[in-house]
């Protein structure tokens, strides 16, 4: 995922300088500092979660939605 970010950064910053859009070059800098320090959105962990356990009251109602 980091050489992604990084191509997609070098990719953006290219276009923006091409097109002159300012905007442009900060949304590429934002994923070459992404790439360079290897964070992301789940880098905390934040994006984990617990399955929830199965009950029987969900196995009949999924036994609904497929017929």
């Amino acid at each position: 995922m980091r050489t992604l970010r990084l191509g997609m950064a070098l990719w953006l910053i290219y276009a923006a300088v091409d097109s002159g859009q300012f905007l442009l070059g900060i949304l590429g800098g934002l994923f070459a500092l992404q790439a360079l320090l290897n964070v992301g959105c789940c880098g905390a962990g934040s994006c984990s979660y617990t399955p929830r356990q199965s009950t029987q009251r969900d196995k009949s109602s999924q036994s609904h939605c497929n017929s």
